[in-house]
């Protein structure tokens, strides 16, 4: 009698599981939710008291909580199939018109979509606003490193991989393309060049994008990059060591794939490319390996190459941190082609990283990005090399003060979000790709979006399909 009452009190008190409903930010046209009976709204609030617990308390309470919740369940399900109402959003399934069509491919004012420039260093000033068309297959080619995650949501959203021109990428191009070679003229002239630039700027404003845009110009213009795509990946996860020989931190399992990206994209490049430094690399504690038996050293051979160098980094472990740090050394001697170092994420170079320092048998000590070995070699604006980083606001690393140390303090360049005019032209570039329905698009829509987002071009893109 004792176990057939604590079976009836058991199947008594649980429930049946709810099924969550999920709100998707993804792609579809947005319909409104059936709204809930207030009658049974208002016998659930009567059923439940403070700290969410039954007035009644008990086996009654938690019956009439389940019975009222599949009441409700059950009304709005059937509420909805009635009205055929979906509440998840799914991606659009509908079929993308012909990849270039005149009489589709119309921006604001009837001016055309696309331009018609092959590469981005074709591209003048006139070209701004509207969008240059690549593949996929394109930009993994010249940025194998990795796509900002902004980029590749933007692509995957709008299922084409165009992005557009903005003149603030223009003025960022043609103050690094001068720098080169000053004797160029451009359209709009300014004296103030720089070689160090900080870019930052509101959320989402286009940082990342110009930033990968930038490298993918110097790199089709025959420049030796050194590009950083998740710079916060240097100062979290692998394996850390102390170096007795500098008392920095080492953290080889980043150092090794840092070489190996490089490698990607520079191989045939770095081939031509001498060594100009040949003092002995110190090595460290390799990725689980340790130390190498009696050596502490390693030196590059005479007639070594760049190549060389980074192979001998992805071969021996204990040397891949130290490759790194000769390697910032042997780029900043290069003079034969134009040598640019591109860091995003920069931020996270400024603050503590994730690793962290014993001190006594109940605490631990941060580490700042600036003790690592391989971040302390790069981060330093100066310097006479050409470099730019780009902040990244959504990794969330923290306020960071005006004046940063080991940076000009004319660096900072402020990124701006849309404007009007952009707005316009990435209003279009949606319809065009079926994020909004072209029965429902006007101007008076789009410019709502503009101004509700602020010129944030991510929330315009999940509000587009609400229109």
């Amino acid at each position: 009698m004792l176990l057939r009452r604590l079976l009836r009190s058991t199947t008594t008190i649980t429930a049946a599981p709810s099924r969550p409903h999920h709100l998707l930010p993804v792609r579809h046209y947005a319909k409104a939710k059936p709204k809930p009976n207030p009658k049974n709204s208002g016998n659930n609030a009567a059923a439940t008291g403070k700290g969410g617990k039954g007035k009644g308390g008990g086996k009654g309470a938690a019956a009439a909580d389940s019975s009222s919740s599949s009441v409700v369940e059950s009304s709005s399900a059937s509420s909805s199939a009635a009205e055929g109402i979906s509440d998840v959003f799914e991606l659009s399934t509908d079929p993308i018109p012909h990849s270039y069509d005149p009489l589709l491919d119309v921006g604001p004012g009837g001016r055309p979509l696309f331009t018609p420039s092959p590469s981005l260093a074709s591209l003048s000033h006139r070209n701004a606003s509207t969008y240059v068309d690549f593949s996929l297959e394109d930009w993994k080619e010249v940025l194998p490193e990795g796509l900002p995650p902004g980029m590749v949501k933007e692509f995957e959203e709008t299922r084409r991989c165009a992005v557009m021109v903005r003149k603030s990428f223009l003025e960022l191009r043609d103050n690094f393309r001068r720098i080169v070679d000053p004797a160029i003229q451009v359209s709009r002239k300014s004296s103030n060049l720089k070689k160090q630039i900080v870019l930052d700027g509101p959320v989402s404003c286009g940082k990342s994008i110009a930033l990968a845009m930038l490298v993918s110009w110097a790199r089709s213009e025959g420049w030796l990059v050194f590009y950083v795509p998740k710079g916060k990946e240097w100062t979290h996860g692998g394996f850390f060591y102390r170096n007795p020989n500098n008392d920095l931190w080492d953290t080889p399992v980043h150092a090794g794939k840092v070489l190996q990206d490089f490698l990607k994209f520079n191989e045939s490049r770095l081939q031509q490319l001498p060594c100009q430094i040949f003092d002995p690399i110190l090595l460290g504690e390799g990725a689980g390996v340790g130390m190498m038996r009696g050596v502490d050293s390693m030196a590059m051979p005479e007639g070594s190459t760049l190549y060389d160098l980074v192979q001998t980094g992805i071969t021996y472990s204990q040397a891949s941190v130290g490759v790194v740090v000769r390697l910032r050394k042997e780029l900043s001697l290069v003079k034969d082609i134009p040598v640019l170092f591109a860091i995003d994420q920069y931020n996270s170079w400024f603050t503590f990283s994730e690793y962290e320092e014993p001190v006594t048998m109940k605490s631990c000590r941060p580490i700042h990005a600036k003790e690592l070995s391989t971040v302390n070699a790069f981060r330093s604006m100066k310097h006479n090399d050409m470099m730019i980083g780009a902040f990244s606001h959504s990794t969330a690393v923290g306020k960071l003060r005006q004046e940063l140390p080991d940076v000009p303090k004319d660096a900072r360049v402020m990124f701006p979000r849309y404007s009007l005019d952009e707005a316009a032209t990435v209003s279009h570039y949606y319809l065009r790709q079926r994020l909004m329905k072209p029965e429902k698009f006007s101007d008076d829509k789009w410019k709502k979006i503009y101004y509700l987002s602020n010129g944030n071009g991510s929330e315009m893109r999940w509000l587009a399909p609400f229109v």
